[in-house]
């Protein structure tokens, strides 16, 4: 016997996973992450027996609700999953997959179109980060095709505009959660820094890598790996993120100076694979740090103080994010917001064991 639940499987940006209506999951926690591990087929490294893709950016799901709270449309709790971990981590965003929330509250009626263009206020639970998601509804459905380009993702489709309100410290305690804009940390010169994202940045240089190679060299180069990590676990005690040994996070950034006409290139860890792009929120995250004074981007990026376009380059393309500073304070970004695409890949029911979950039985 399996248990169906109904779900739609959509790609946001440049990752992909199963969208739920909150009550069409468990309300007990426990059994709702064994219900999302037997989804996706973690642990497993080919997650043969799930949705999931292999890879940690197909390895995710989200969880939409009516919101709430005065102001909000809708609520979203992005859940992380990995492969071969049994592990469900509600602690950070995703902006990629953010961009499939809007166009899945219209497909389910969680919300009405409004007209030509849709903008909704979505609530991202795993942070309090609330953003302004508009989308193209002609005829007051939702379109996916159009002429929008996001590099890591074939073709084009319609542009889904995310407008940020709120990120800095998203889960640490502030934008710059160790007071500084540069800390030197194992000896090595970093960033840590959170806009939307936790992130440690620090130039390859001082790994004596050039930030061009490809990611399948860097997914190789086990030495590399190890002394990110090792970076990276010292990073989350400065951070106040405590031992992050076993979190999703901080998320580990090597950045160059630009190559292809950009402000700044970049190799980001998710945190221990190299993304084949780099992630929404850690694009933002980049970005602010470029345009703040005395951050490790200093004499390495390509970007004015003051916010305006910041191209972030990847190992696929780049990603242009738009910053507002506050004039009267310049190490404070006020606005972030960029453009992002989605698709509805799939809708029906995905089927669990009755062992894990019987929905006819209280959890």
């Amino acid at each position: 016997m399996q248990t169906p639940i109904k779900t739609h499987f959509m790609r946001g940006g440049t990752s992909r996973g199963p969208l739920f209506i909150e009550s069409d999951l468990p309300a007990d926690r426990a059994t709702r992450d064994r219900v999302l591990l037997a989804i996706l087929g973690s642990p497993d490294r080919r997650q043969i027996d799930g949705l999931g893709g292999a890879h940690p950016l197909t390895s995710k799901a989200g969880i939409v609700r009516k919101s709430a709270v005065p102001g909000v449309d809708i609520d979203f709790l992005f859940a992380q999953l990995q492969p071969d971990r049994d592990s469900v981590d509600t602690t950070a965003n995703c902006g990629n997959m953010l961009a499939a929330v809007v166009p899945f509250a219209l497909e389910t009626g969680l919300a009405p179109a409004q007209g030509d263009t849709t903008t909704l206020r979505v609530l991202t639970l795993n942070t309090g980060t609330q953003c302004d998601i508009t989308v193209q509804t002609p005829g007051g459905r939702v379109s996916y095709e159009g002429d929008a380009r996001i590099d890591g993702v074939p073709g084009t489709s319609a542009p889904v505009k995310i407008n940020f309100l709120d990120t800095a410290g998203s889960v640490c305690a502030g934008l710059l959660p160790t007071g500084k804009v540069m800390d030197v940390i194992d000896g090595v010169e970093v960033t840590c820094i959170d806009n939307g994202m936790p992130l440690v940045i620090l130039r390859a240089a001082a790994m004596d890598r050039t930030g061009y190679e490809g990611v399948a060299e860097l997914n190789a180069d086990t030495a590399l790996k190890a002394r990110i990590e090792a970076l990276r676990i010292a990073c989350g005690h400065a951070m106040g993120l405590g031992d992050v040994t076993a979190k999703n996070y901080p998320k580990m950034t090597l950045i160059a100076p630009p190559r292809d006409g950009g402000g700044v290139c970049t190799r980001s860890f998710i945190p221990h694979v190299c993304h084949d792009a780099i992630g929404v929120l850690a694009a933002v995250t980049v970005a602010t740090a470029c345009v703040l004074k005395g951050s490790v981007a200093d004499g390495v990026a390509v970007a004015s103080e003051g916010g305006g376009r910041v191209s972030v380059e990847h190992p696929t393309g780049e990603f242009s994010v738009e910053l507002e500073v506050d004039p009267q304070q310049p190490q404070n970004v006020t606005r972030a917001a960029l453009l992002r695409t989605a698709r509805l890949i799939m809708r029906g029911e995905v089927m669990v064991p009755t062992s894990i979950w019987n929905k006819g039985e209280t959890a």
